[in-house]
């Protein structure tokens, strides 16, 4: 086989074990979060029903926590095992995030779970209340790290490159924490979580009261999840609008390819709402689209273009040719690091060096590439427009639907109705798996727009991969399939076996002689 193939079966293992993690980690997130908030009433009021569904919910939690674990350990060792290279450039910058969130992040997290589970008898109240709030923030700072290297990746700031290491090195770590499209993926992707988990809460709840088990219970829980939810919700749509926003200014390509607009339309774009992007024709055929609404969105404004996808290409055409010197120079560098004329090339050429890099799939000796080379090398920065264009209008019609879903629930509560409306209630149990749909689909927009960069600008994915034989790759691939789909059908058993039991195997802990304990039938 031959290199593109080790690459193609490295992305399909790394992105398989990306989305298997992903069934976990926004039901943590959003979990999390909703057990510290019911515990607190729990605190303030005393009552005891609070505590069983604080004790319950959290069960939940820690069954999807210790998957979520085994699912993400394997991910960051694909980084050296197959992604070699990627880690020797960019692992200075890349390598320090992956860190604290494992030394800080993790390792809190971890701790306080344990101090939750078998810390009810032997901490006080408060105390207790204070481990379940540190194990929702430990599972948030975990999420801010990795998103902060995932940002990297998406918008390199904060970084420079030494031809003397053939590295990228960190100048600023400031600049990487505090890189806009980090802060904007962080809340983004957390409050996709809070969706998530109030999503679970909602739907299990509904399914106890459409069987009329643990009504009370059920209730209040339902009442939680739809305030919860609906903040949630709306925070989605809002903070995704400005990921937009973000995008537009770093990552035209993914702009233009998630609306398949081919070329420029005057100020302001409009949204398509529907279309059928056709790769071949570069047409969007029937097309309904909303005045405006892109420009807004991408510009903040009435009278700046987006670009589309064929001067997009035209300019990844200028900026390789501007690169191929940078490639040059460093060449020279490397027989004579004081040649002053080649220092001042790279300086003047560095910012497009990834750009040149592009033409080493079609001549290893990029200086010599021919004008057909760097025009397929330049068509290759547009990602598969059909699966981003519609990935992102079934999220964020989700997303949209997810509003619905808890304005309605909320307004039940609110007037004490939700037991009376079993449509709402099968509504919600069948909207059990929308919010992970929607979650998948968000990371694929996310990582396959960025295609065919891992980082963006600055290196291709196909020169990141590590130099394994593609058999090699293909044993790991089917192995983890195998021993992430075991997890996976491990994980769904428990969460079902907990469900069916219910409350019950919370609140018989309590020991027979509290007093809201259940009594237990004769012998």
């Amino acid at each position: 086989m031959s290199a593109i193939d080790v690459v193609s079966l490295s992305r399909i293992q790394f992105g398989m074990t990306a989305l298997y993690h992903f069934l976990f980690v926004p039901l943590t997130l959003g979990l999390s979060l909703l057990i510290a908030i019911m515990e607190s009433v729990y605190v303030m009021t005393g009552r005891a029903v609070w505590r069983d569904m604080t004790k319950f919910w959290g069960l939940l939690f820690g069954i999807n926590f210790a998957m979520g674990v085994a699912t993400g350990i394997t991910m960051e060792f694909q980084f050296g095992t197959n992604w070699a290279y990627y880690s020797h450039y960019v692992g200075d910058i890349f390598g320090a995030p992956l860190a604290i969130e494992g030394l800080m992040a993790f390792f809190l997290e971890a701790t306080f779970v344990g101090l939750f589970f078998f810390g009810w008898n032997r901490l006080s109240k408060v105390g207790h209340l204070t481990v379940t709030w540190m194990v929702a923030i430990g599972s948030n700072l975990s999420a801010l790290w990795i998103l902060v290297a995932n940002a990297w990746m998406q918008h390199p700031v904060g970084a420079h490159f030494n031809f003397q290491t053939m590295r990228m090195e960190m100048t600023s770590f400031k600049e990487v924490l505090f890189n806009p499209v980090a802060q904007d993926k962080f809340v983004h992707t957390v409050s996709a979580g809070y969706v998530t988990g109030a999503v679970f809460v909602l739907a299990v709840s509904a399914i106890y009261m459409l069987q009329g088990r643990h009504s009370e219970f059920a209730k209040r829980s339902m009442t939680v999840a739809a305030s919860f939810g609906l903040a949630s919700a709306l925070s989605v749509v809002v903070l995704g609008d400005e990921s937009g926003y973000t995008a537009s200014a770093n990552q035209k390509m993914k702009i233009a390819a998630v609306e398949a607009m081919w070329n420029t339309e005057p100020a302001p774009a409009a949204f398509t709402l529907f279309g059928l992007p056709d790769a071949k024709t570069h047409e969007t055929e029937y097309r309904v689209q909303i005045p405006w609404v892109l420009g807004l969105i991408t510009t903040r404004s009435l009278d700046q273009q987006v670009p589309g996808i064929s001067d997009l290409v035209a300019e990844a055409q200028t900026r390789i040719r501007n690169g191929i010197p940078a490639y040059a120079a460093i060449e020279a560098l490397h027989k004579d690091p004081n040649d002053a004329a080649a220092r001042a090339a790279l300086a003047s050429h560095v910012s497009d060096l990834g750009y040149a890099l592009l033409l080493k799939r079609y001549d290893p000796n990029v200086v010599d590439a021919t004008d057909a080379e760097i025009a397929q090398a330049a068509q290759d920065t547009v990602p598969a427009v059909a699966t981003l264009f519609w990935s992102f209008r079934v999220m964020v019609g989700l997303g949209f639907g997810f509003i619905a879903l808890f304005a309605a629930a909320f307004w039940l509560a609110a007037r004490r109705r939700l037991d009376q409306r079993r449509w709402f209630l099968w509504l919600s149990a069948l909207c059990l798996p929308l919010p992970w749909i929607s979650c998948e689909l968000g990371w694929i927009v996310a990582e396959y727009g960025r295609q065919p960069w891992a980082i963006e600008g600055i290196l291709p994915t196909y020169l990141a991969n590590s130099s394994v034989a593609a058999g090699d790759v293909w044993f790991s691939l089917i192995g983890f399939i195998v021993f992430y789909t075991t997890l996976a059908v491990v994980d769904l058993y428990l969460i079902v076996r907990t469900i069916r039991i219910g409350p019950e195997m919370v609140a018989d802990d309590r020991g027979p002689d509290h007093p809201h304990a259940i009594a237990q039938p004769a012998q």
